[in-house]
């Protein structure tokens, strides 16, 4: 109690605790005491810390993650890395291998070498509208419809599926022929469009449906200039197939087989429409084989309207996405001819 006194005092005077923790004073005054902080005093069994031993200067980051208990020392990285170590290299879960891209066994170019091409005429802007020949050659629309993939097909039938569980048998079909008549009806109001007939482009464009998908292909009109076929019928006099093709003409300065589109759904990117881009690549390879058709095309353009009014999303596709589906669709053919 004493000495507990004597503290109290000590430390209210300044340098007073110093001048006891002095060891010539405290050897003086106090022969049988000592204060410590260590508490080396009170077990003298316990283990050193291994990492006081430690250059922690050398290893100051490697010290600190080890001790700290903030932050995780474990990073994405050294996971990794203790895995491999401890399990050794994933070889057992390795990505199947893709297998090589096909190649086409009959392959024609798209572009036609031996074409020639005439000096452009005085009626040029008219557009060439040439009837489709009735001929035992199977049409685009047929080789692609008879060639879906098991995953297409799939897809497909799940879809109708749900549709008749939802409109009944009849409203399905009733549903189909009125998705067939709006399609009819908008390409319709595009071709008087092209062809300056303002009359009955009005009178179509009354139609709410046919009004909704003229709304929204309005922006992607701006961009069409020096259309040269409109509805007109082609056929790959090579490989024997024929197609009518919805329209050609310059999309920003460009000569393009545009294949116009309705969809109720929102198709923003060019996947999205399934294989509306072999159907292009196919009309494009048509053309350029076809001797009624003086020019040739390199690029295609697919237009998606929707019924209510929204912006259409135009898919440009340049030169190499052509050919890359070119060759697409000529598998398609292949195995189509194998077919039948």
């Amino acid at each position: 109690l004493v000495r507990m006194q004597f503290l109290q005092i000590l430390s209210r005077k300044p340098g007073g605790l110093e001048m006891l923790f002095q060891i010539p004073f405290c050897q003086k005054q106090f022969p049988y005491t000592c204060l410590s902080t260590s508490a080396c005093v009170y077990s003298k069994k316990k283990k050193a810390n291994s990492y006081e031993q430690v250059d922690q200067e050398k290893y100051k980051n490697l010290v600190h993650s080890v001790t700290s208990y903030k932050t995780s020392a474990q990073t994405p990285e050294t996971i990794l890395e203790e895995d491999n170590l401890l399990y050794g290299p994933p070889s057992k879960h390795r990505p199947p291998i893709k297998a090589g891209t096909k190649t086409p066994k009959n392959w024609v170019p798209l572009i036609n070498p031996s074409k020639r091409i005439l000096p452009v005429s005085s009626d040029s802007n008219v557009p060439m509208k040439i009837p489709l020949q009735r001929t035992k050659m199977p049409s685009v629309t047929r080789i692609l419809q008879e060639t879906l993939s098991p995953q297409q097909l799939f897809y497909l039938g799940r879809w109708k599926q749900k549709m008749i569980e939802q409109l009944g048998k009849e409203g399905f079909e009733e549903y189909t022929k009125n998705l067939f008549l709006q399609g009819e009806l908008f390409h319709s109001a595009l071709e008087s469009i092209f062809l300056s007939e303002e009359k009955a482009a009005k009178e179509q464009g009354k139609d709410d449906v046919v009004a909704g998908y003229l709304s929204s292909v309005e922006h992607v009109l701006q961009d069409i200039s020096e259309v040269k076929a409109l509805e007109s019928g082609v056929y790959h006099e090579t490989l024997q197939y024929l197609g009518l093709v919805d329209c050609v003409a310059k999309y920003r300065g460009r000569l393009c087989v545009i294949d116009w589109k309705t969809s109720e759904k929102p198709k923003p990117f060019l996947q999205n429409t399934y294989d509306n881009p072999l159907q292009v690549a196919a009309y494009i390879g048509a053309i350029n084989h076809d001797a009624n058709y003086d020019f040739q095309v390199r690029c295609g353009l697919v237009v998606v309207a929707y019924k209510n009014g929204s912006p259409a999303h135009p898919h440009f596709m340049d030169p190499d996405l052509c050919s890359h589906y070119w060759n697409k669709w000529l598998l398609r053919l292949e195995e189509y001819m194998d077919k039948n």
